[in-house]
């Protein structure tokens, strides 16, 4: 570590002096801080182009004086505790008198947005948190990532010191486009495929291609908060368009020209519908109609509880305008930041320049490792388990939920890793069931503080929670449910009318039961 000093052979004072001064200065102005170890004597003296008899001296004046100390086999750094004078700030004996200059006016920030809600400030206060998108550390690869990583790095070379293609690393883009024709049949060449650090940098580099001040962008009814706001500081002129148990109401769609619509069709975010095989094939030909490119988000396609799933749009499109967008954040784990964006050809190079000018690429390391992981089949052996055991916990969370609330209005439940939960009419509003849970140490969520956008329709974000499965056991699902049951009845006065498992739950005075179903999608 080289200081900051700088020593005036021409001034009055001894280097020796000048040289304890500055390095104190820095201990007193908190740029040293205690703990930090000092550059060895001969490193600073060669530093300064002095003899190392003048370093040592000044730091034997800073130990004896209690600004540095020393260990054997350790070194010298900052002392742990201070003279007491120097933690008391001197006043000036005469106020400091600055002159006035002119200053211009600085240039106002440009950028105007908000962002969408990933971390969870209040997890460490909850033993229990049904947050949207977790997955279980436990789910994990450790071992086969170490191996991985291993091997790499003994054999890295070049890739660890130099820059790459910011697109990503050849072997990635292949084993990418070579995972999505079977799993989700889509034609794709490793040309198209660019590695981005997970979906949100995937949608700013489409935004930036194809989003300004003004531009018209579909988005779903309700959306994900992330792309919402993405394009909305971009300056773009969002319209929603509502969403049923269906997916996407296509025939709600804006007939006249749109730049840009966002969808999520394997599992709508959040409500968890899939859009059927027919209004897929629906949008694809007003995209064509209308000049849309579409942006594909396939969040969590990999986990599909009932049935086969659909060909992805972007396996259906005859026109050539989708986007696909996929992430390992839902498979592996988000704090990889690795997921991919496939552009169709003619959008390729202009991406490809976006992405350099943002980061350059992606690190080397964790890419050629996830290339290997895809290509030796061990990701896909890594699918099939924690899809067998995201389907135990949904089952796990119906039952809780039908035991302790009766007959429950459920949708989402095909795949994914959350379902939604609609209240019924009598039942406080989704907030404060929210606030409810929370104070007994559980995490259930609203649409908005679980990443959703509804544009302010009440009827979704006052009526519907959304409960993630995917990072809890069985039996802290369980336990989960049961404290909010609880205290539910706790908090509403044992009344029988808000009672859980009364038989008058899901009334409200002068209104029948609803009828209690889960909605298929």
């Amino acid at each position: 570590m080289q200081l900051p000093l700088k020593l005036e052979r021409r001034s009055n004072q001894t280097l020796q002096s000048q040289l304890f001064e500055q390095i104190r200065g820095l201990i007193l102005s908190g740029k040293l801080k205690p703990g930090t170890p000092m550059p060895a004597t001969r490193s600073l003296s060669e530093q300064l182009g002095v003899s190392r008899n003048t370093v040592l001296l000044a730091y034997d004046r800073l130990i004896a004086e209690d600004y540095l100390q020393t260990q054997e086999a350790v070194g010298t750094y900052v002392n742990s505790h201070l003279p007491m004078d120097s933690l008391v700030l001197k006043a000036p004996t005469q106020p400091l008198v600055l002159p006035e200059k002119p200053q211009a006016r600085r240039h106002p920030v440009l950028f105007r947005g908000r962002a969408q809600k990933v971390a969870n400030s209040q997890r460490n206060r909850l033993a229990m948190d049904f947050r949207v998108g977790r997955l279980d550390p436990h789910s994990f690869p450790v071992k086969t990532w170490r191996r991985l990583i291993l091997r790499h790095l003994s054999a890295g070379g070049s890739n660890l010191t130099e820059y790459r293609d910011p697109a990503g690393i050849l072997a990635l883009r292949e084993a990418i486009a070579n995972h999505l024709g079977p799993a989700r049949g889509i034609a794709v060449t490793p040309e198209q495929v660019i590695v981005v650090s997970g979906s949100q940098q995937a949608l700013n580099i489409v935004a930036r291609l194809l989003v300004g001040q003004g531009t018209r962008v579909v988005t779903e009814c309700p959306c994900y908060q992330g792309a919402a706001y993405v394009f909305e500081s971009y300056g773009a002129q969002l319209h929603p368009v509502p969403v049923d148990k269906y997916g996407l109401q296509v025939s709600k769609l804006p007939p006249t020209p749109v730049s840009l619509a966002y969808v999520t069709p394997s599992h709508q975010y959040p409500m968890g519908s899939t859009l059927s095989l027919k209004r897929r094939v629906q949008l694809l030909d007003w995209a064509g109609q209308v000049g849309a490119y579409l942006i594909e988000d396939d969040y969590d396609s990999d986990f599909r509880h009932n049935g086969s799933p659909l060909t992805a749009l972007a396996g259906l499109d005859p026109y050539g305008c989708v986007i696909y967008m996929g992430t390992v954040s839902k498979s592996i784990g988000a704090g990889l930041r690795l997921g991919y964006v496939v552009v169709p050809g003619e959008l390729v190079e202009p991406a490809k320049t976006v992405k350099a000018l943002l980061d350059s690429g992606n690190p080397w390391l964790d890419q050629a490792v996830l290339a290997d992981l895809i290509s030796s089949g061990s990701y896909a052996k890594h699918l099939r388990q924690i899809r067998r055991m995201y389907l135990r916990r949904r089952d796990c969370l119906i039952a809780a939920l039908k035991s302790h609330f009766g007959e429950v209005t459920l949708s989402g439940l095909e795949g994914g890793m959350h379902v939604v939960w609609h209240l019924p009419p009598n039942f406080p509003t989704a907030a404060e069931i929210q606030a409810i849970a929370q104070e007994v140490g559980v995490g259930i969520y609203t649409l908005e503080s679980g990443g959703a956008y509804d544009y302010g329709y009440k009827e979704y974000s006052e009526r519907t929670l959304v409960l993630g499965y995917s990072s809890l056991p069985e039996l802290q699902i369980r336990e989960g449910i049961a404290r909010v049951a609880t205290a539910l009845t706790n908090t509403l006065g044992h009344s029988k009318q808000y009672h859980p498992d009364s038989p008058n739950a899901g009334q409200s005075k002068g209104r029948p039961s609803p009828k209690s179903k889960v909605l298929s999608n």
